[in-house]
């Protein structure tokens, strides 16, 4: 899944993003209110994570501006106050759950999880030419047959597919996949496409994701 978390806290975002990424989650961290508007608007999320209190925009105003501009993405308010006004108000803003911090990990991705089993089956699958995948049940096949991924892996393909039809960076692999915004010198990302690519199979000519010389890779979304 692709997670937006929204958290002035950086140890807690961290936390959350090492604990959802090792998973094999897309995560994005916005660390105040404003920002985290702005980015939920201009990226589709099957979840978005957000605290209620945010520097510039607290959290209650940040889903009902979302929700006004009919933004669909279910939201998992994250905070500090637990108590039941606290918890309706949450609610009636238009959140769709309610955490109390501290919170165990199993408990946060039990609700994020049947957050997304409420998502329509379009948003939860992604196709791409003769690959699918299941972002709940974390599966992927080619024409119909079921392919084993390393949860890397995994998130690499699922960026890949999101971005189906569009040429995807080095950079933004490295960002996104790995959480590296710096250059590590290192071929980790020619590593793992060769990886996926083995895994997938095809005859060189007809590779899943193609190699665009100079500019990135590619996942053709009608081949």
């Amino acid at each position: 899944m692709r997670v937006l978390v929204v958290e002035d806290d950086r140890e807690t975002a961290e936390f959350i993003k090492q604990a959802l990424g090792s998973r094999g989650h897309v995560v994005e961290h916005a660390s105040t209110g404003p920002e985290g508007l702005q980015t939920a608007k201009s990226t589709t999320y099957d979840v978005a994570i957000i605290d209620r209190m945010l520097p510039g925009l607290d959290g209650l105003s940040l889903v009902k501006q979302l929700r006004a501009e009919q933004n669909p993405a279910p939201v998992l308010f994250l905070t500090n106050l637990g108590g039941i006004d606290d918890r309706v108000e949450g609610l009636e803003s238009g959140g769709d759950d309610y955490l109390v911090k501290p919170f165990a990990v199993s408990e946060l991705l039990a609700r994020i999880n049947a957050l997304a089993r409420r998502l329509p089956a379009a948003q939860t699958r992604l196709k791409a030419g003769d690959l699918e995948m299941d972002l709940l049940t974390r599966t992927i096949t080619k024409n119909g047959q079921k392919i084993d991924l390393q949860p890397r892996e995994f998130k690499l393909l699922e960026y890949l597919m999101r971005n189906a039809g569009r040429v995807v960076t080095r950079t933004m692999l490295l960002e996104t996949v790995w959480n590296f915004h710096f250059d590590p010198k290192t071929n980790i990302v020619e590593t793992h496409i060769s990886r996926l690519r083995a895994k997938l199979g095809g005859p060189a000519d007809q590779d899943s994701i193609q190699t665009v010389r100079g500019s990135g890779y590619l996942i053709r979304a009608d081949r």
